[in-house]
């Protein structure tokens, strides 16, 4: 690839990207209630023949499928620079019941986080781990052809951010990746111990950062595969949640729930 062309095609992008998400502010100022439907699935665009270790599939979450004008811009965006793969998107519930059904001994402990953030994090592990595919977070957007990116025979593929550690924007595996199982080991070991109490690093990018080396697992950098936050922002992302971002609601919400203690015997 083309790194100079990629960092050139992803400036327009996000040049295009911050002039909707301009347009969207009169927009919702004009029509307060409007929002648009994420579907929960949605099939290739084109079809491609060729195999891929990695399941053409892209899933993403949010505590809503009815959403702003620039989330659902960054989801027509990214169908665009990935036309071969299926759209996959889950709702809170639609995330418990998967958990339930295709791993329930980690249900209980799914279920005592209380920020939606968290949730998603250990979620989208679980996903890809079950079925495979590309996870991205809502507000991420593609900067050059997913399929490029990927290629047919990488088996997992992650990001670096500009510090050059790994995050969990993106993440692209092949099913039953013992990576992705390291990862949801200790996020269920965090949860057990309760010893933190920032979503970053009981679920989050400090997983990642702790258990990964970037020197031994394939990665991109974010400057030519993925970007955040350029067709929307935390005001259209949150406009529907009173709680706002995961980094503002932990400061007044445990993320972990107290495990409920035993009766006093009689």
């Amino acid at each position: 690839m083309n790194k100079t062309l990629i960092v050139a095609t992803s400036r327009l992008i996000k040049l295009i990207a911050n002039i909707t998400k301009m347009i969207s502010y009169p927009f919702h100022w004009a029509f307060a209630n409007k929002r648009f439907t994420i579907p929960e699935q949605a099939a290739p665009l084109t079809n491609r023949t060729t195999p891929s270790c990695i399941p053409r599939i892209i899933w993403q979450t949010n505590f809503t499928n009815r959403v702003t004008l620039p989330v659902y811009l960054n989801y027509l965006f990214n169908r665009l620079m990935a036309p071969s793969f299926e759209y996959q998107f889950m709702i809170t519930e639609a995330r418990c019941d998967f958990i339930a059904e295709h791993y329930p001994e980690i249900l209980p402990y799914y279920e005592r986080l209380q920020i939606g953030a968290a949730q998603a994090d250990l979620w989208r592990l679980l996903i890809l781990h079950k079925f495979g595919g590309v996870y991205l977070d809502i507000d991420a957007h593609q900067v050059w052809p997913l399929e490029r990116v990927l290629g047919c025979t990488r088996t997992e593929l992650y990001v670096t951010t500009r510090r050059g550690e790994l995050s969990n924007y993106f993440i692209a595996s092949k099913p039953g990746n013992p990576n992705l199982k390291r990862l949801i080991e200790r996020v269920v070991f965090n949860i057990k111990e309760g010893t933190f109490h920032n979503v970053f690093y009981i679920t989050g990018p400090g997983v990642f950062i702790e258990l990964l080396d970037p020197n031994q697992v394939p990665t991109v950098s974010y400057r030519h595969a993925v970007h955040q936050g350029s067709f929307t922002n935390e005001h259209f992302q949150y406009i529907d949640k009173p709680q706002g971002k995961w980094n503002k609601e932990q400061c007044h919400t445990l993320v972990i729930r107290p495990e409920k203690e035993d009766p006093p015997v009689s």
